[in-house]
């Protein structure tokens, strides 16, 4: 049986998730503490940062904002402009751009903002999807390197010396910059934080005619180059309250733009429209530990008040974990088809990566499928 927080409903299976002695999770836990945060101090210590990194004299930016076009990167750029920062916001093209990302993107630029926009050899990209895909089970591995990569390469190339991310995954601390040392990003940094999962960017040299050349811009730069410019990095989650909705709703007040429905597998039409191949990241992450999107979203509303637990575990029933014949509207064959995968080729990956011990299985051990492809996990809730 899988357990479930109490107070969520984020399974145990969650990588690096704990439950307590009275079954509420960590992240449960860590939000409590967020009341007891005087946000006005925060933000008086981001100013601080803030003023110890501006140029002085207009000849370079005072940092670069990794960014999307998605609504956290747009709130970012917003509140960073309105405290009178000039950054270069960077991005990393995304796997599979939808039509909706790029005009998030042409949204953002249009927000008062020099922007660049490094987009890595198409071919090359797509063999790694498909590598990445078929032995750690993460189609998205090349963008979440160089979401990473990309902003730190410019940043080194260009002598800039802070970068300003957004959410704190772990919600713990504010990055390198609030240490009064000034610590710089390691490649123990990237590592931490990269989402790596094992998969070495040296490892690609030799698969389907990779070459080292190739990967360039998946490299991070040596500790001596970070040394030199003196790169250290925040989470702006840190400082300010973070919210995915607020974000959204700040965002679009803004001119960004929505899907007109919940985005596939997930509570929201306000996240994840950049990347068509997202839906197919997601459902692997329900193959491999049980949850999705969708439980993601309802555990973040739930902590805060706006959704009752009850109401969730319904709603997680209904759209988690589904097969994903569609993301964005898009059909699954077409997005398969730019890495050069059928469906069927597709459905015995997942099969392969598939945690057995937490769907249900037939008395032959065979894996329970309903006519649309998606399995039943061995419970939803604590018994």
């Amino acid at each position: 049986m899988i357990r479930y927080c109490k107070r969520c409903i984020m399974p145990e299976t969650k990588p690096d998730l704990g439950l307590d002695d009275e079954g509420i999770c960590s992240a449960c836990r860590y939000y409590e503490k967020r009341r007891e945060i005087d946000w006005d101090a925060r933000k008086k210590e981001l100013m601080s940062i803030l003023d110890r990194f501006k140029n002085r004299n207009g000849t370079n930016y005072d940092c670069i904002i990794p960014v999307s076009g998605g609504k956290d990167s747009t709130f970012q750029v917003i509140k960073l402009l309105e405290l009178g920062i000039n950054p270069l916001c960077v991005t990393s093209t995304t796997c599979s751009l939808s039509d909706v990302g790029r005009r998030n993107i042409e949204n953002l630029k249009g927000l008062g903002v020099d922007y660049i926009e490094v987009t890595t050899n198409r071919p090359v990209r797509r063999k790694i999807n498909s590598f990445a895909l078929q032995n750690i089970g993460d189609i998205s591995w090349p963008e979440h390197v160089t979401i990473f990569t990309v902003p730190v390469r410019i940043a080194v190339q260009l002598g800039i010396s802070l970068i300003i991310w957004g959410e704190n995954s772990q919600n713990e601390y504010g990055g390198p910059a609030s240490d009064a040392e000034n610590n710089v990003l390691t490649r123990r940094w990237l590592e931490e934080f990269g989402g790596l999962l094992g998969l070495r960017v040296s490892d690609l040299i030799g698969q389907e005619g990779i070459e080292k050349r190739h990967l360039i811009q998946y490299t991070y730069p040596t500790d001596e180059e970070l040394q030199r410019v003196k790169l250290t990095g925040l989470f702006l989650g840190y400082y300010l309250p973070w919210d995915g909705l607020q974000n959204a709703i700040v965002a679009q007040g803004h001119g960004f733009e929505t899907f007109n429905r919940f985005v596939e597998g997930s509570l929201a039409n306000y996240e994840n429209l950049d990347n068509y191949q997202t839906g197919i990241h997601d459902y692997f992450k329900f193959l491999k530990f049980g949850f999705g999107r969708a439980t993601d979203i309802a555990c973040l509303h739930i902590r805060r008040g706006r959704l009752l637990r009850h109401d969730a575990l319904e709603l997680v029933r209904m759209h988690d974990g589904k097969f994903p014949w569609t993301y964005l509207g898009r059909p699954v064959e077409e997005i398969l088809e730019e890495i050069d995968l059928t469906v069927e080729e597709f459905i015995r990956i997942c099969d392969r990566f598939t945690n057995k011990k937490i769907f249900r299985k037939d008395p032959q051990g065979r894996l329970i499928k309903d006519r649309q492809g998606n399995l039943t996990k061995i419970n939803y809730d604590n018994p």
